[in-house]
């Protein structure tokens, strides 16, 4: 399967920069499988679509401001780091840091300018009261892909000096600055750890959300920590070849009881976002059911796969020859997702973060189609 087979051409000036000023009012696009119908709604009309006793699947990790700017030691020139996974165990390595910063973690980073960041470098970001830096990072080894593995140094809580020195990183296609951080939260985050927005979760609005618990709908909420690898191209030829990058999820016996409940009475499961579609298929069993758990996920979702417990999916219009409109195009087939795609530019809708959605009613018959 060749990675040009997912490619389509997008006017740069549908690519949204900001958020609308009302989160549910961006436009709806309903895609049936079993028709091939295409149709044209708004986001709160989503309550049309869904049934009692259906369950939603919503992600609820929250982005973290893991975009660090600070200055090598004892140079001062510039250095930025973007946190992209925080291990749990390194070893210990002699370095020179102060003693007087007894907190350490590690973290996998991204940086820029990397020639600065050779093993044993050290970097300082943000200053206290006294001129000292509230955080330091000394660089312990090379990763695979050309990433750091970072100590911290650091006194108190590591995540209550990164809201002071941290900047939330907004995907690279946005280029306008976002006034309100909140904005690259869903309502209902609150699980610190993510890179990047579960962003079809953006649209909901906490009444949203009320009316469809209201009208006999469960949500059940799942943590996946969104990685900058969603944003990776996919540079082979074949999307086979791909390596899909790993992202942290953890699933509770709470939410695999309304998932369960829901399948069990012959109701649907509807995901919010891919990143929920990927702790399902993940986590799923060969018997339809789903257990809790937690763990890495790398699971590559193309056409040809077969699911095993989505029904449906709420989700947001993605970039071209990326993995999630490959996962869309197995749900939907490739062909369905592409005439989808070339309406929505006909129709002049918002793309990608902050844009409009869509609502992938069932699947397709589990066949290649191309």
């Amino acid at each position: 399967m060749n990675v040009k087979d997912f490619y389509y051409d997008l006017p740069e000036e549908l690519i949204a920069q900001t958020p609308l000023q009302d989160r549910s009012s961006s436009r709806l696009m309903v895609v049936n499988t079993q028709t091939e119908e295409i149709t044209h709604r708004h986001f709160t009309d989503i309550l049309d679509f869904l049934k009692p006793g259906d369950c939603l699947v919503l992600n609820d990790t929250r982005v973290i401001p893991a975009r660090l700017l600070g200055v090598k030691e004892p140079t001062g020139s510039p250095i930025e780091f973007v946190l992209l996974k925080r291990l749990s165990q390194t070893p210990e390595r002699p370095g020179q840091l102060d003693s007087d910063m007894p907190d350490h973690c590690y973290w996998e980073v991204l940086l820029r300018p990397g020639k600065k960041a050779k093993p044993g470098a050290t970097f300082a970001f943000g200053i206290d009261g006294s001129g000292k830096p509230l955080l330091r990072a000394e660089i312990l080894e090379i990763a695979e892909g050309g990433n750091r593995i970072v100590r911290f140094n650091f006194k108190g809580a590591f995540e209550e000096i990164l809201d002071r020195v941290g900047v939330m990183p907004l995907p690279p296609y946005i280029k306008e600055k976002l006034e309100d951080p909140e904005r690259y939260q869903t309502v209902y985050s609150r699980e610190n750890g993510s890179a990047a927005a579960p962003t079809a979760g953006l649209h909901f609005t906490r009444p949203l959300l009320e009316e469809i618990e209201a009208r006999g709908i469960d949500c059940a909420f799942v943590t996946l920590h969104v990685g900058l690898g969603t944003f990776r191209p996919v540079k082979e030829e074949r999307v086979e070849d791909h390596l899909m990058h790993s992202e942290y999820y953890e699933i509770t016996q709470a939410a695999c009881d309304k998932i369960n409940r829901a399948k069990q009475t012959g109701h649907r499961v509807i995901a919010v976002g891919t990143t929920s579609c990927r702790v399902l298929e993940s986590q799923s069993n060969p018997d339809g059911t789903i257990a809790p758990g937690s763990g890495w996920t790398n699971i590559f979702i193309y056409p040809g796969y077969r699911f095993k417990m989505l029904d449906g999916l709420i989700t947001n219009f993605h970039l071209p020859e990326s993995t999630l409109l490959m996962l869309v195009s197995s749900l939907a087939g490739r062909e369905l997702i592409l005439k989808a795609y070339y309406e929505a530019i006909r129709e002049r809708y918002r793309f990608f973060s902050f844009g409009d959605a869509m609502f992938i009613q069932g699947r397709a018959q589990n066949k290649e189609d191309v």
